[in-house]
């Protein structure tokens, strides 16, 4: 007996106008929620720094029409002096008189000392920082999570424990900005071949976007 092919089921044009909205709304989101994200950036620097350009320097003063992004001009200008300024001897001596005072502050010294230390190890052009992206169980044992190794433990911690521990970085999703600060044994940690751009795109994707579509590290 010949088999019977089925002729191909046409496709109602409701159907395919849903799958052309949809089409566009997957081009069209991250586009969109990009430039939003970029231009509230570039409003909030504007509001709070161009009240502090005076007026003689401004050019809005001299324009009939605002400029976008004058007061983050502003404060990369600054940046750049202030930088410029500490390189020198001058600039260094005047950072350490401003270090002390801050030294005598109980709370403060705290603080500052602290995001110092932060901004240092991240800025550093040769600190390896989240170079390593891993897996570990938390909450509990037979459940796996995505981290980060931040460091090697050199401190008080390592000396208390029996075996080699790692600083881990345990996001959060989808906002890998927050998360928590864990002390674990290498030998229970799995590395893997995911790069951190990698891991934190399967993090805030909350698993929906999978590392191995996405080129390996080191080209492997």
């Amino acid at each position: 007996m010949p088999e019977i092919i089925e002729p191909p089921r046409k496709i109602s044009l409701l159907h395919r106008l849903r799958n052309y909205f949809l089409t566009g709304l997957v081009v069209a989101s991250p586009i969109g929620i990009t430039l939003y994200i970029g231009w509230w950036f570039i409003d909030f620097v504007d509001r709070n720094i161009k009240p502090l350009i005076p007026a003689t320097y401004n050019p809005e003063t001299y324009l009939p029409f605002p400029i976008p992004g004058l007061g983050l001009i502003g404060v990369v200008l600054f940046l750049i002096i202030l930088g410029a300024l500490t390189a020198n001897l001058f600039g260094r001596a005047l950072i350490r008189f401003g270090e002390r005072i801050v030294d005598r502050m109980p709370v403060i010294r705290s603080v500052y000392g602290t995001l110092k230390q932060i901004f240092e190890t991240v800025v550093a052009s040769d600190n390896n920082s989240f170079s390593d992206v891993v897996l570990v169980e938390y909450p509990r044992k037979g459940i796996w999570a995505i981290a980060f190794v931040s460091g090697e433990n050199t401190s008080e911690i390592q000396g208390r424990m029996d075996d080699e521990v790692a600083n881990l970085f345990l996001p959060t999703t989808p906002n890998p900005t927050s998360g928590f600060l864990l002390f674990v044994p290498k030998k229970d940690l799995i590395y893997l071949d995911m790069t951190t751009d990698q891991a934190a795109k399967y993090v805030i994707s909350a698993g929906l976007v999978n590392p191995e579509e996405l080129p390996r590290k080191n080209g492997r």
